[in-house]
């Protein structure tokens, strides 16, 4: 057993009933669906019961879109699945099983309560053998570059190396997250730590009664640009755009520097987010003024749903 595996007498909870809640799941996606380019049509990682009918809570890249899904549990025991519901805003994605899994179902926690120094572990699929001992490093602002920000994600390390849809168990053993990303970053400006970015519990909460009757939520649909923004030098820059989205159609070119929205300054991924979403919902035109060749533009981007381009779940 090495350093980062958790002792059972070190903790508060049941380990063994607490990681009996954790699934494997395989998902298959058709290979016209928007994000098979993208994420593959094969994609696979964990997910946790979270109600003891079998609805499990995953990280919405491992679903979106999926037509198969298969569930594993500690056994070897496998059913297949359905998507029940996806949100685009927190990454989350809740599968229900469509075969019995007898598995006890993992308590919601309280993200809010998570502080710089708290121990934790991030569980895996595969029992004992798929744990990671971990510390939150940090609870902060994650932008990402394909138009997805979380005011208060959850940074922990060492990483997990099965990280997708992995439960972030607190010390009295309720979830207090999903798995999203491995991260590299500094620490007191030493040398880069590997880490895992964790989408809170707490983000789930809100729009949990809309995505298990409606599959998403209600909130209106955030202005979508098909643009990947990346930060150089204190300057956001355009590194990559979706091919005949709402930017590409508006003639913003890989390499144009975004200077306003909507006629405000741009300081940053997260704040170029921000105004983006301040102008109106998804449908909204957003004015963007970009720099190129030295020259300022004025462009404008008609936005759209993001949600409306992909395939959706279909029992409901």
């Amino acid at each position: 057993m090495s350093e980062h595996d958790p002792r059972q007498e070190h903790l508060a909870y049941d380990l063994n009933k607490a990681l009996s809640s954790v699934v494997g799941l395989k998902t298959l996606i058709p290979e016209d669906a928007f994000t098979a380019s993208l994420l593959g049509t094969e994609r696979s990682g964990n997910g946790v019961v979270i109600r003891e009918d079998g609805l499990i809570l995953t990280i919405g890249y491992l679903v979106t879109e999926a037509e198969t899904i298969w569930i594993t549990d500690n056994r070897g025991r496998a059913v297949s699945g359905m998507v029940l519901g996806y949100d685009q805003e927190t990454g989350f994605g809740l599968v229900q099983a469509l075969g019995a899994l007898d598995l006890p179902a993992m308590e919601l926690g309280d993200s809010s309560a998570v502080r710089e120094g708290d121990a934790v572990v991030l569980a895996g699929h595969g029992g004992r053998r798929s744990i990671v001992k971990a510390q939150v490093i940090g609870v902060r602002e994650f932008a990402g570059y394909w138009e997805y920000l979380i005011d208060e994600a959850i940074f922990t390390a060492p990483a997990h190396s099965n990280w997708g849809g992995s439960a972030m168990i607190g010390a009295d053993g309720r979830l207090l997250g999903i798995g999203s990303l491995f991260i590299q970053q500094s620490q007191g400006g030493g040398q880069p730590v590997d880490g895992n970015m964790v989408v809170p519990i707490d983000l789930l909460k809100p729009i949990f009664d809309d995505l298990t009757t409606y599959g998403r939520s209600s909130r209106p649909a955030r202005p979508w640009l098909g643009l990947y923004g990346t930060e150089v030098e204190n300057r956001l820059v355009v590194a990559g755009l979706t091919d005949g989205g709402p930017a590409d159609q508006a003639d913003v070119q890989v390499g144009d520097g975004i200077a306003k929205v909507d006629g405000r300054p741009v300081a940053s991924l997260a704040d170029f987010l921000r105004q983006v979403w301040a102008v109106g919902p998804a449908g909204v035109s957003v004015p963007l003024t970009v720099a190129r060749d030295g020259e300022l533009l004025e462009l404008t981007v008609e936005s759209i749903a993001r949600r409306d381009l992909l395939k959706g779940p279909k029992l409901h």
